[in-house]
């Protein structure tokens, strides 16, 4: 069934949903009893307080989806080219965890999915609450035209989401902002999930701003390549890496908050440039400003959680005023000759940060780095000044205790270039010790 290009219309060609759908949408977001298998087309599903509309299939035209329906992905669902997908503020986008729901824009099609503080726009699972978890749709998966390095120039996406790649630097996919997206990431082959927010080839065009994934059963975030920025992200609890890149990913991001939880938690960040062939171009050479890694250095909860920043396999990249802690074994490591060449050739920069709280702050062939002042103001042993509400789970905290802490002004930031896209900074990490902006349209449930 093909997607209608306005909600009047679009209304029209709903699908009759299950029974098993209507309970688990009843269940989780109204808490009442479940509708019988005979119910009419959910157009108005009693015991919701709003009207369901089943979206399958393709968008082909100008899409505009409103706060005052759920949307159900079935399926795959593509905004094709030359489409457009509006997401309203206070939306909520729901996966059918049967149908493995996804949302995959082609190149050339655009998603704008604009939430406020107020009225974040939420993407989430069919499943009751108490019974979520991470895994339970597919995710979000943006393909653009923005150069990779993949020989050829265009890549496919994982489980065949789309292909991606090209020579524009500044194509536009579209932006999002306020936005939240949790307990994705499907298995669609043995040790192979989605990632919550996959941006594939995707340029500098559009805008990302305030955007959490949380509980995906993958990497939170994924660049394969492009161009493309973010700022004010949160990745909670993914059940793979926080922050990967790979295929010559050349974009910026600032104020990064991770929270990790131990029971199926990897990397803050894993970084690649090319995995097949480390010294391919463009190669990666991300940066990234202001960034808090919160580890789960409880063992209780697992034995995940293991490394905070690892750039590896060819990657270049400027890592700039971070805070780590908790994780259970090492802070920051580089690895592989390729990606330490980077760093002698002086086109990686690393400085001023705190790592501590973990068996290994610095990975042997990093501390070299630091000792000689190549990595400046990068300090281990000391406190970085989070409180240990930085580890909980339910709430996490990225603030520092104290605007007297190493992080709230003893350790000067470096500041980032005045480019029309970073902004001046005062502190060390992703948030700073007044203003806290993850607050208001975040949130951390665990099931």
């Amino acid at each position: 069934m093909r997607a209608s290009t306005g909600v009047s219309r679009f209304m029209q060609n709903v699908r009759r949903t299950c029974l098993g759908l209507v309970a688990g949408l009843v269940l989780a977001l109204a808490g009442s009893a479940p509708v019988s298998s005979n119910q009419a087309p959910p157009v108005n599903v009693p015991g919701l307080d709003r009207p369901v509309i089943v979206v399958t299939d393709e968008i082909t035209g100008t899409e505009n989806w409103v706060a005052s329906n759920y949307y159900v992905l079935r399926g795959a669902v593509f905004v094709r080219e030359g489409a457009t997908l509006n997401i309203a503020a206070g939306t909520w986008v729901i996966g059918e965890a049967g149908s493995v729901g996804t949302l995959i824009v082609e190149r050339g099609g655009r998603l704008n999915a604009i939430g406020t503080r107020e009225q974040p726009i939420v993407f989430t699972t069919d499943q009751p609450a108490g019974q979520r978890s991470r895994g339970d749709w597919g995710g979000l998966i943006i393909n653009g035209r923005a150069p990779i390095n993949i020989p050829g120039g265009e890549g496919v996406g994982e489980a065949n989401t789309g292909v991606y790649g090209g020579n524009d630097p500044n194509d536009n996919s579209g932006s999002m902002r306020y936005v939240r997206l949790e307990f994705a990431g499907s298995e669609f082959s043995p040790d192979n999930e989605l990632n919550g927010i996959a941006f594939q080839g995707v340029g500098r065009g559009g805008s990302y701003d305030f955007i959490q994934v949380h509980m995906n059963r993958d990497d939170a975030f994924e660049w394969f390549g492009g161009t493309a920025d973010a700022t004010h992200l949160v990745a909670s609890n993914a059940g793979d890496d926080s922050i990967d890149w790979t295929f010559g990913w050349t974009g910026r991001l600032q104020f990064v908050a991770v929270h990790q939880r131990g029971d199926d938690g990897d990397n803050a960040i894993e970084a690649d440039n090319n995995e097949f062939n480390n010294d391919l171009l463009p190669r990666a050479n991300p940066q990234i400003y202001n960034m808090t890694v919160c580890g789960d250095p409880d063992r209780n909860e697992g034995a995940e959680s293991i490394r905070g920043v690892l750039f590896r396999r060819g990657t270049a990249v400027t890592f700039r005023n971070f805070l780590i802690t908790g994780v259970k074994t090492t802070g920051l490591q580089i690895d592989g000759g390729s990606t330490l060449t980077q760093v002698n050739n002086g086109t990686t920069q690393v400085g001023a940060g705190v790592i501590w709280g973990m068996t290994t702050p610095l990975h042997s062939a990093t501390r070299p780095f630091v000792e000689s002042g190549r990595f400046p103001n990068v300090r281990t042993g000391v406190d970085g000044g989070l409180s240990a509400a930085c580890f909980n789970h339910e709430a996490p905290d990225f603030r520092p205790v104290s605007v007297a802490t190493l992080a709230g002004g003893q350790l000067a930031p470096i500041q980032p270039p005045n480019d029309g896209f970073f902004a001046p900074v005062t502190f060390i990490g992703a948030v700073g010790p007044t203003d806290d902006w993850t607050a208001g349209w975040t949130a951390y449930p665990q099931r």
